[in-house]
């Protein structure tokens, strides 16, 4: 991607199994980030690679357990969500 003009390469994963070698692999790659949720530990694997940020997304899926047990719409969770959040 770098080679064909892209500035930074970012990877988003929601449930990001980094098993093995991924953590040395990513490390070692032309990706600038890899952005991952809390949904699965990923302590030991950053320690190994700088590149991986964890997005804590528990506020969310509590709120989302909360709305599914009240029958409420789910909808709310998304509304005038920023890049800040």
């Amino acid at each position: 991607l770098k080679q064909r003009g892209a500035y930074k390469i970012y990877v988003v994963a929601t449930h990001a199994l980094l098993s093995g070698d991924a953590p040395v692999l990513i490390e070692e790659s032309v990706i600038d980030q890899v952005i991952v949720t809390n949904t699965i530990p990923h302590d030991m694997q950053k320690l190994r690679c700088h590149k991986i940020q964890t997005v804590d997304i528990s506020l969310l899926i509590c709120e989302a357990i909360r709305c599914i047990n009240h029958r409420e719409s789910m909808g709310q969770l998304f509304r005038n969500v920023t890049l800040d959040d």
